[in-house]
């Protein structure tokens, strides 16, 4: 079926594979950034929701905010993943003490 037509992608001028690389990559950020912050919302609805202290989920949803807002204009990690370290133990700490 394909065999009746030349590949032009290979030869084609105006390819710009850094930049798909690139869209790629910011894709990526993205994704984590966003499941990240789901993942931190979740650990807040479980606080406030099935624990019943929605005054200890409140820090938690703001936090989720703090650590996602730096990522989305960024590109970076790095605040995600210590909104997550809060939001655990956070959690952690108060399903503990439940």
């Amino acid at each position: 079926m394909a065999d009746h037509g030349t590949v032009e992608y290979a030869t084609a001028t105006g390819n710009d594979y850094p930049a798909h690389e690139h869209t790629y990559e910011t894709f990526v950020k993205f994704a984590f950034v966003g499941a990240v912050h789901v993942i931190n919302l979740l650990f807040g609805l479980t606080v406030g929701g099935v624990m019943g202290h929605w005054l200890v989920a409140l820090p938690i949803f703001i936090i989720a905010i703090i650590g996602l807002v730096p990522g989305l204009v960024t590109g970076t990690k790095t605040s995600s993943y210590i909104a997550f370290a809060i939001c655990f133990l956070i959690f952690a700490f108060t399903g503990l003490s439940h």
